[in-house]
């Protein structure tokens, strides 16, 4: 048993060293792992009845395991393109993007091919792949799979109401605002989340889940104006040394923007942070409720003496075993501050 995994964890080290060098360099981590577990929880608590006891008795799953994408990437190639879009590479600038893109998979790549779609992101499709998933979990009474495919889902929403995760500007590279994007995303939440108000509403049946994930990003890429031009109008208001602190992280001191910096730039976007984060929350759990109706609406009253099975541990453990060895993401590093 210990040569076998010593046997997988050579390979799998020996194939990260070769594939490494040739994978495009795109983050995957959006909202932190702060925001991510906020919004899978609070999502909880926008389910009706019928599977509120359900989702409360595994709340902690679905938290914990809300940022497993993040750390897949770690792993799987294949994972980045999954959490983002770069819609705006598809046309030059000024114009729509979203109507050269095709929402529909098949037409899409016909017009742009599958390896292009996949070098600038795939989200708005594969919330419908994991939604299917989920359906079938509902369908078949798979308690392991349900949470498993709740928890996932649940990421790539939320991934989709960023909206730096719709553009090639992604970090403010391109505009002279590099760290835009952990600003934006983890920075904010992290210091005033705790402010937000999360009364959000029931969720509600979600007929179309394509167009929904499709209107996400539409939603999301529309905000980047404000995204960028608040940021730049406070830069120049404030001098350097009110922008930035320094703070303690681990063994070390890290340079993070200051509260107040972080709380004019807030205001100045209109709380457009905890609305994005909102939106996620009651998008989260409406897919949630949708695949329950959709999978035949069970009983889960039924499914509660049941809990994740031995077979998805080990998978979880082997998840984090490989990203424990490599510790190096498979597409763009994440953006630090």
């Amino acid at each position: 048993m210990k040569r076998t995994l010593l046997l997988r964890t050579i390979c799998f080290a020996a194939a990260l060293a070769v594939i490494w060098p040739f994978l495009m360099q795109r983050d995957a981590e959006a909202w932190g792992f702060y925001g991510h577990r906020r919004i899978n929880r609070m999502a909880v608590f926008t389910l009706p009845p019928a599977m509120f006891g359900f989702y409360k008795r595994h709340i902690d799953y679905v938290t914990d395991h809300s940022t497993d994408p993040d750390s897949r990437r770690y792993a799987v190639a294949d994972e980045a393109p999954r959490h983002y879009i770069d819609i705006d590479h598809y046309v030059p600038a000024g114009e729509d993007p979203f109507k050269e893109v095709p929402e529909n998979w098949d037409l899409a790549v016909q017009k742009f091919t599958e390896d292009t779609l996949q070098a600038y992101g795939i989200v708005p499709w594969y919330i419908p792949v994991v939604y299917k998933r989920l359906v079938r979990a509902f369908t078949r009474g798979d308690v392991s799979r349900i949470l498993y495919y709740s928890a996932e889902i649940g990421h790539y929403i939320a991934d989709s109401h960023v909206p730096l995760h719709t553009t090639e500007n992604y970090n403010g590279d391109m505009t002279g605002q590099h760290g835009i994007h952990a600003f934006w995303e983890s920075r904010i939440p992290e210091l005033n989340a705790e402010n937000y108000d999360h009364f959000v509403g029931r969720a509600h049946y979600i007929s179309d889940p394509l167009k929904f994930a499709w209107n996400s990003v539409i939603t999301s890429h529309a905000a980047l104006d404000t995204v960028f031009g608040m940021e730049k109008e406070l830069q120049a208001q404030f001098p350097e040394s009110e922008k930035y602190v320094y703070e303690q992280r681990g063994r070390g001191s890290v340079q993070l923007y200051s509260k107040e910096f972080a709380k004019a730039y807030e205001d100045a976007m209109g709380g457009m942070v905890e609305r994005r984060m909102n939106d996620a929350i009651i998008a989260v759990g409406s897919f949630w409720y949708s695949a329950w109706v959709d999978g035949g609406q069970p009983d889960l009253d039924h499914f509660e003496e049941k809990d994740v099975s031995d077979s998805l541990k080990q998978v979880l453990k082997a998840e984090e075993e490989q990203w424990k060895m490599s510790r190096k993401a498979l597409g763009r590093p994440e953006p630090k501050e």
